[in-house]
Order: C-alpha cells, then structure tokens, then sequence
C-alpha cells in the first residue's frame, strides 16, 4: 500500500479522536502536559488497535466488525451524557475548567479506536506489513489531537458557561455518526 494511501487512512481514522480532543480542549484545565497525554493517548490506541486487528485477521473480524460501533457509541454517549450533567448541574463556585482525569482520556482513547481494529483485519485481509501504517497511524493522530486540544482551548472561551455541554453534544453526535454509519452499510 502506497504511502499516499496510508496517510488518508490515518487521517480518516483520527478525525474522531481529533473531534474528541477539541471538546477536551474545550473543558479541561489545559496545560501542555495535558495536550501531550491526550495526544500520546489518541495516538497510541489508533497505533495499536491495527496491530491487534492485523494479528486477529479474519478470527474476531465478523464479531468486532459488528460490535465495535454499538461499543463505541455507548462509551461515547456515556462521557457526553457525564459532560452534559456537569454542565447543567455545576456549582456555582466552580470554575468552568474539569480537572483532567486519565480514566476519561483512557475510554476516549479506547472510544475513537476501535474502527481501527477494522482497519488492521484488512491489512492482515492484504498481506500488509503492519509496521509502516502503524507509525503513520499513530503520528498523524498525535498530531491531529494535539492541534484538537490547541484548538479547543483557544475557542473554547467563545462558548462560556456552555463548554460542557457543547462537548457532551458533540461526544453523543460522533457515537451515533458510528453507530448510523455501521447501521446503514
């Protein structure tokens, strides 16, 4: 597969995560550390699930292929609905920045992966060495969710008390844009 190719790959497969790190860039207190572990996060899972789907092959394809978009919308409309709730709900006294929690990055990261899994069966599906993708995979996507959390935080104030649940909306709207899209193919 030419490289051209692989990098449309990789830039399809990390615009959900790109999405996602503009909403955390939205709602977190920021700081450059931040966006690196989100970044790292993003990338990282986009990097792996290919290998574990390559490694897969055909075996798990048809039963991933067929839960991995109910999985993703639910974990997606979960921290959506958590995002809304807070916003509704906040305290006064509060600030309008959540303090950054791993476990949150961990199920995003997880969330906006999975279609990679699919990914790596059909590379396995084309006798792909799975190296040269999975760099690209994984660069393109740190990158993409860097500039997504840079990003966020810098319009995020044009939203004020509203951030969360902008973002929660924006969570729930990527899940069902999975989920439909799985549903009408």
């Amino acid at each position: 597969m030419d490289i051209l190719s692989l990098f449309l790959i990789a830039v399809g497969l990390a615009m959900d995560a790109f999405s996602v790190s503009i909403t955390r860039g939205m709602v977190l207190k920021w700081n450059l550390k931040h966006a690196f572990i989100i970044s790292l996060f993003f990338g990282g899972f986009q990097a792996l699930m290919p290998v574990f789907g390559w490694l897969a092959g055909g075996l798990l394809a048809v039963i991933v292929s067929f839960w991995a978009p109910w999985i993703a919308f639910l974990l997606l409309l979960l921290i959506g609905c958590k995002m809304i709730y807070e916003g509704l709900f906040r305290d006064e006294n509060e600030g309008l920045c959540q303090i950054f929690q791993m476990k949150d990055i961990l199920i995003l990261s997880v969330a906006t992966s999975i279609d990679a899994f699919a990914v790596g069966v059909t590379f396995a599906f084309l006798n792909t060495n799975i190296l040269l993708p999975v760099i690209i995979i994984g660069l393109v996507t740190f990158g993409l969710s860097f500039l997504g959390v840079y990003i966020g935080k810098k319009v995020g104030h044009l939203f004020e008390g509203k951030i969360e649940i902008i973002g929660g909306l924006i969570l729930i709207t990527i899940g069902l844009k999975i989920l439909l899209e799985h549903l009408l193919s």
